[in-house]
């Protein structure tokens, strides 16, 4: 049972929950806004109303502090991993639907015109023109998703999601500054690894286009 020691033990499995916690949250958000940004961009639902409405909540969700996301969620669900899994999944959505959205909304008209031109069908269009243009900020909003996600899911501790947030909020509770280091450096440094990391591929991603 953790006691409040940061042995090397703890640390790791601390870090591999929350490497758990981000990587499903992310995991299932990122093929979520991929449905919803290419629905909403879509032309037959760019004329309806609820398309609208979908963009508008889903952007104004990044106005809504991260804990009080958790808190919504938990007042719903409870506590526990599912609940750290389901707040962290609608906040990662944020980034990535909106950078979807702007992707797909960035390819110009006059490519698409070219490829229906030559007889692609919709969904060709869309595969083979429309994603792959937009693959590089698709791509800036997952790697905004994920580092957000790694700093949002120390939180999760809170409601009893696991994760190197555990020694943070000991440490808070106990007054030692040890055991908070031992959970804030490795969650700074792991969100500094995925951004560097991610923005490497990001980067040679728009240096392919």
């Amino acid at each position: 049972m953790f006691l409040g020691v940061a042995t090397p033990q703890f640390i790791l499995q601390f870090l591999l929950e929350h490497l758990w916690l981000v990587g499903v949250a992310c995991g299932i958000a990122f093929p979520l806004a991929l449905i919803l940004g290419i629905w909403v961009t879509r032309p037959s639902s760019r004329e309806g109303h609820v398309a609208r409405y979908v963009t508008q909540f889903v952007f104004l969700g990044q106005a809504v502090p991260s804990l009080a996301v958790i808190g919504l969620v938990m007042a719903v669900l409870g506590t526990g991993e599912a609940t750290a899994i389901f707040a962290l999944t609608i906040y990662s959505l944020v980034p990535m639907v909106r950078n979807v959205v702007e992707g797909l909304r960035s390819v110009d008209a006059s490519v698409l015109d070219a490829a229906k031109g030559i007889g692609m069908a919709p969904l060709g269009v869309l595969v083979r023109v429309e994603l792959p243009l937009a693959l590089p900020v698709i791509f800036a909003g997952l790697r905004t998703a994920v580092v957000i996600t790694i700093g949002t899911a120390a939180l999760s501790s809170q409601v009893g999601g696991g994760g190197l947030g555990r020694m943070i909020f000991t440490g808070l509770s106990m007054m030692d500054t040890g055991l908070i280091l031992s959970g804030a450096v490795p969650t700074a440094l792991l969100a500094i690894f995925a951004d560097k990391a991610l923005g490497l591929v990001e980067r040679r991603l728009r240096g392919s286009w």
